[in-house]
């Protein structure tokens, strides 16, 4: 069975996750005590069958894990109907498309000025970080100035979240955990005291909209509206920054695909972001609790057992995928599940996507040859898989 520790599978893991599909329906890990759903189908219907819910499990200590615990059991992510029914109305009406759709000129101004660094920066010194310079301050900037959070604590954002999903892998350390407690405490304080000014003296931003935000009478309280903008930047930038990331590196490492971002890069952006999702998705493994008894392929998930939409093992599915393990950017057909379905469906999504479809046209017409300069470095993780440096090169 699959060792999700293993620095050869997280490298890659896609040949042990074909192996896994070809066994035909879910299957028992008893290292994870947990159903593993492999295939395209199985996984799509692990996110769609109302009686698998996202159950979050407070951690123990209460003490300890005080803002950690809330900030997940009060958030959409890890809320079920009713609750979730009434924080996704509510969130919605604050987090519409409209207002995603208005924030294209302020994504290719941010765009556009990191690129101008990035450029400075491979001028002088021969290369760039693509994941420093670009992938990662992107979304970041994006969703703090959504948020309306100050220029001058950009810097902490980045940090407190990925302290924090780092609890979403497998079995985290001691470390990882003190950092994560430490990190929900300093995000959940930090928002709270922004929530109070915003109250008292409203803005345009996102945080004085959810906090005036109401629908038949309900309102978010303090601790629902501190999560809902803890998830928002979490979920909000992992997506981007992982699937940017994971994306351009199997572009740049494909003559014919860099040849097609070459040519005509705004022609194939939207089939490219798309694939880019597929191909390497930025989150692998997404867990579910049956509150019944529940059939899904072929296998019973026992009320109280835990099952897992493998999330990146469904994109490669070849049932589904015409050459599944080739990456093709002009790929037309293509029903991959990166932002998950049903109701978690991600309520980011139009966000990540349009961030992607304004970051990727930008970089190849102001680099259009841009090369690695070395071998990325992965970072050792399987749930949200991503890259922690890409060094490039290129002339304008």
């Amino acid at each position: 069975m699959i060792d999700f520790q293993d620095p050869a599978f997280v490298l890659d893991p896609y040949p042990q996750l074909k192996e896994l599909r070809q066994l035909g329906k879910p299957v028992w890990h008893e290292g994870l005590e947990m159903w593993l759903a492999a295939r395209h189908s199985d996984a799509n219907a692990v996110l769609r069958t109302k009686t698998l819910g996202r159950i979050f499990t407070p951690k123990s200590p209460e003490s300890e894990w005080g803002e950690f615990n809330w900030l997940h059991a009060d958030s959409i992510l890890d809320s079920e109907p009713p609750k979730h029914t009434r924080l996704r109305s509510l969130v919605g009406k604050a987090f519409s498309r409209s207002r995603i759709d208005a924030l294209r000129p302020d994504i290719e101004r941010i765009a556009n000025s990191l690129l101008d660094d990035a450029q400075l920066k491979l001028d002088s010194t021969g290369s760039f970080d693509l994941i420093a310079e670009y992938a990662e301050p992107l979304p970041v900037k994006v969703i703090a100035t959504l948020l309306g959070f100050p220029d001058k604590d950009e810097h902490l954002l980045r940090p407190w979240s990925q302290a924090i999903v780092k609890m979403y892998e497998v079995n985290p350390s001691l470390e990882v955990q003190s950092e994560a407690k430490r990190a929900a405490h300093e995000f959940a304080e930090y928002v709270r005291s922004l929530m109070t000014d915003r109250k008292a003296t409203p803005g345009e931003d996102l945080i004085s909209e959810l906090a005036s935000v109401e629908e038949a009478g309900e309102k978010l309280n303090a601790q629902e509206l501190i999560a809902t903008c803890v998830l928002l930047l979490n979920a909000g930038h992992e997506a981007s920054v992982n699937g940017f990331g994971n994306g351009i590196v199997a572009a740049l490492e494909r003559k014919d695909q860099l040849e097609l971002l070459r040519r005509d890069p705004r022609g194939i952006t939207n089939t490219a972001v798309e694939e880019f999702l597929r191909f390497d998705a930025p989150l692998h493994l997404f867990e579910r609790t049956a509150t019944a008894d529940t059939e899904i392929g072929g296998i019973t998930v026992l009320a109280g057992q835990k099952i897992a939409s493998l999330i990146g093992s469904a994109n490669r599915d070849e049932t589904i995928f015409n050459d599944a393990d080739e990456m093709d950017l002009t790929r037309e057909q293509n029903p991959h599940i990166g932002f998950g379905a049903g109701i978690h469906f991600c309520i980011g999504a139009p966000l990540a996507r349009l961030e992607l479809s304004a970051s990727l046209p930008l970089l190849f017409e102001r680099m259009p040859n841009l090369e690695l300069k070395s071998t990325p470095t992965r970072r050792p993780t399987f749930v949200l898989r991503g890259y922690e440096k890409i060094e490039v090169v290129g002339s304008k």
